[in-house]
């Protein structure tokens, strides 16, 4: 079977499988020249740069920029996310809004977390697992994708912890086979906990199996070491890029639509929950006019608050982005990421604060609550998430690069009882 009939998307407009695989190939190969670009294409100094990503431990928030310099993270990010394409490939997966959102997703945590070394254990153990119970990868390549959220681990076994080679090597490949080998029977758990309205589900899974592990960690006294990098001044450089990025998204979106109106509206109409396939449901037309503005929205925010530009913001936006092919739009972000800001600003918390801010934009992750119960549902998710956040990275002692998830996971599962419990005692008095 021929690879363009494999991996197909099933989208509302002819043609939108052949226009998402130019997508998800033309987007990693965009961030490569970025990089290059930044490093005045010298690939010493891009090859400096990427030694210095991957021996970094990447416990949260590790800002590859303030690493490695402008451009080099991109660099990585690209790779990483060419990686992410040849392994859909190479699984026979469709190409979908799930599959749009994990290679976003990648190439976001790319600029701090990820890396190009300690990406592969984890999806390997996501690949034992399957080969273990006897199904086919591509059911499990897009939770390999998502999961290497614990990366951090991998890279922690093997450059923190002063062991001699090979030893070290092998602990962190080990490490991150046992966890990747753990997420997809707790993946699959964990989603009935939040019933779908937490968009970052293996945050979720990979903030528990993070916290078991810090647990161990503490209990024999290793003490993890890294993070705590974050770059400012890079507006100049990285702001014209994203408006460049995302406008380009809206303006060949809508080149490609035809039936943009419909498409858009069918968007807007979604609540978002778990699983909402853009690309399937409205085209791949309207599906990046829809991305486009979900990144300008998150790139305005970052804007209004007096926000930094680094590695982690970018690496936000690109998440954001790629989520707007599986649950994000418009209507149902804004809540949330307004009910953070107003949190921050009638609290102790600094709205343009990296905890703050990275939590209005990837606590975008409960935007199908708003979806589904309305504007003020969403402010208050948002709210509580903001009081979460920056409280639960300890459990886990930042082996989770999806701390935002984490604590989506846990908010949902709170929240989404009693606001289904509201809702249908207003439709019991509306009788």
């Amino acid at each position: 079977m021929k690879p363009s009939s494999r991996l197909r998307a099933v989208g509302s407009l002819p043609g939108d499988s052949r226009f998402l695989a130019a997508v998800v190939i033309i987007y990693p190969l965009v961030l490569l020249v970025f990089g290059f670009a930044l490093e005045g294409f010298d690939p010493r100094a891009v090859l400096r740069g990427l030694a210095v990503i991957v021996r970094e431990p990447d416990i949260l928030i590790n800002d590859y920029v303030a690493r490695a310099g402008l451009g080099a993270p991109f660099v990585n990010s690209g790779l990483c996310a060419l990686a992410a394409v040849a392994l859909l490939r190479r699984a026979g997966s469709l190409l979908s809004g799930p599959a749009l959102a994990a290679v976003f997703t990648i190439s976001g945590f790319a600029l701090f977390g990820k890396n190009i070394y300690n990406i592969w254990p984890v999806i390997a153990g996501v690949w034992l697992f399957s080969s273990a119970s006897r199904r086919p990868f591509s059911e499990y390549v897009i939770v390999a994708l998502f999961g290497t959220a614990l990366a951090p681990l991998v890279s922690e076994m093997t450059f923190a912890l002063g062991l001699p080679l090979p030893w070290n090597v092998l602990a962190g490949i080990g490490a991150g086979l046992c966890a990747g080998f753990l997420l997809p029977p707790l993946a699959k758990h964990l989603l009935q906990f939040h019933q779908g309205y937490n968009l970052y589900n293996i945050g979720l899974t990979a903030g528990l199996v993070g916290t078991v592990v810090m647990s161990i960690f503490r209990a024999f006294r290793i003490e993890v070491s890294g993070g705590g990098a974050w770059s400012t001044g890079n507006r100049g450089v990285y702001l014209p890029f994203a408006l460049g990025l995302f406008g380009s998204m809206i303006l060949l979106g809508i080149r490609l639509g035809p039936a943009l109106r419909p498409g858009i509206l069918t968007i807007l109409r979604s609540t978002g929950r778990l699983v909402s396939d853009f690309p399937r449901a409205a085209g791949i037309g309207p599906t990046l006019v829809n991305m486009g503005l979900v990144g300008l929205l998150g790139a305005a925010y970052i804007l209004v608050v007096g926000g930094d530009w680094n590695g982690p913001t970018m690496g936000a936006l690109f998440t954001m982005c790629g989520f707007a092919a599986f649950g994000k739009q418009p209507r149902n972000v804004l809540p949330v990421m307004a009910g953070v800001g107003l949190a921050a600003f009638v609290s102790s918390y600094d709205p343009a604060a990296q905890g703050p801010l990275l939590a209005a934009l990837f606590g975008t992750c409960l935007a199908p609550i708003a979806g589904r119960f309305g504007v003020l549902a969403g402010m208050l998710a948002g709210a509580l998430h903001l009081v979460i956040v920056v409280n639960v990275g300890y459990l886990h002692g930042g082996l989770n690069l999806y701390n935002n998830g984490f604590s989506g996971g846990l908010v949902a599962g709170m929240l989404v009882p009693f606001l289904e419990a509201v809702s249908e005692r207003r439709r019991e008095g509306g009788r």
